[in-house]
């Protein structure tokens, strides 16, 4: 697929131009980023910005039409650019490749490693209106979900040392590293706070330092940097599996939870079931380089993931690639009046009864268009 560029009619003028990479990918990403891309374009009308967006391949349909699920073509669309809008990559297609070789690991944390994005930043933000998609009773939420999960994203067992080997009786072995620096550390525990001091000034740090050489590290770093450089912030310490049952139990008794990277895939998809659906939830993935306006470069993709079983279908919800959007606003071009439009759009169209099928439960469901077009009449 060669790059395209995305844009408008009314694209004209003296327009602040936002130039940001689109990587669709597979299954229901091309459909809804298609959404989430048009909702953009009217926020510009409104706000007075350009969308000036590059489409690439990445993941399954990089392997198809390139051989590669992360092209040297697709990293050149990035590096010109001051962010990236993700959409989803990997299905049963593409499945029987070596593992090395899957769109996941070889495009998703290709693109992490090749752009150093540390920072995961993933808000578990489930509506009272929709209280019942979640799992949880709802007495145990009556006012909905309202956390955010920062998870380090570059380091950790997913990117130490890999090796196996056959031993001498004949078994196979397989060995993973975790490895964890000081300055990995105390940069992700930055993010940490300043997402804590801006919302409730609560940090539970999650580890397992009651076994993991790396947890003891993490613990003892993160209590460290936070009392030189955060005293204002209450810092809680949480191991991992008594974490996983509170925010079963309790979610709302976190503000900010924060962790290293396999501890934080787990506990944000775990945040992601009991916020109801991975349909609504956003995420932001940060890192130390800055774009060509002085802020960070960032990933921005919804926290669920290609959905091959309704792809096609015209039914998923494009929400989380909508609410992607108005993260890359805020993060990598400093936009939070837009940004906060279209988290309010989003909002005020679910709880004015709008619903995909899984966030429906018991209402009638409309398709991704139809929601789509339901933010466009708020936004506008």
């Amino acid at each position: 697929m060669v790059p395209q560029t995305f844009s408008s009619s009314y694209l004209t003028g003296f327009m602040e131009t936002l130039k940001f990479a689109v990587l669709p990918g597979d299954g229901i990403g091309p459909e809804v980023m298609t959404v989430a891309l048009r909702v953009l374009e009217q926020a510009g009308q409104r706000f007075g910005f350009r969308p000036d967006a590059t489409h690439a391949d990445i993941g399954g349909i990089a392997i198809d039409n390139h051989g590669i699920a992360y092209p040297d073509s697709t990293h050149q669309v990035c590096e010109e650019a001051d962010a990236i809008l993700f959409g989803s990559v990997g299905g049963p297609k593409w499945e029987t490749l070596p593992p090395k070789d899957q769109p996941e690991r070889a495009s998703l944390l290709a693109i992490r490693k090749a752009f150093s994005l540390y920072a995961n930043i993933r808000p578990g933000l489930l509506y009272a209106e929709i209280a019942d998609a979640s799992p949880l009773k709802r007495e145990r939420i009556p006012d909905g979900i309202d956390i955010v999960c920062i998870r380090e994203l570059t380091g950790g067992i997913y990117f130490g040392d890999k090796s196996t080997s056959t031993l001498d009786n004949g078994e196979e072995q397989a060995i993973d590293t975790m490895v964890y620096k000081t300055s990995e550390i105390e940069r992700i525990a930055q993010v940490a706070i300043d997402t804590a001091l801006g919302r409730g000034k609560r940090v539970c740090s999650v580890d397992k330092a009651n076994v993991l050489e790396c947890s003891v590290l993490w613990r003892k770093v993160v209590a460290a940097y936070f009392a030189e450089h955060a005293p204002q912030i209450e810092l809680d310490h949480m191991y991992v599996d008594n974490a996983a049952m509170q925010l079963a139990r309790d979610p709302n008794q976190f503000d900010v939870l924060f962790t290293e990277n396999m501890f934080g895939d787990i506990l944000s998809d775990e945040m992601g079931v009991i916020c109801g659906s991975l349909g609504m939830l956003a995420s932001a993935s940060l890192g130390a380089r800055q774009n060509g306006r002085g802020k960070p470069f960032g990933l921005y993709e919804p926290s669920g993931g290609t959905a091959p079983d309704i792809a096609g279908q015209g039914i998923a919800n494009p929400c989380a690639q909508i609410l992607s959007g108005a993260l890359m606003l805020r993060h990598s071009f400093g936009l939070n009046e837009e940004a906060d439009a279209i988290e309010t759009a989003v909002r005020s169209t679910v709880e004015a009864g709008a619903r995909t099928a899984d966030i429906a439960f018991g209402l009638d469901s409309v398709g991704s268009e139809a929601m789509g077009e339901a933010v466009l009449e708020r936004l506008a």
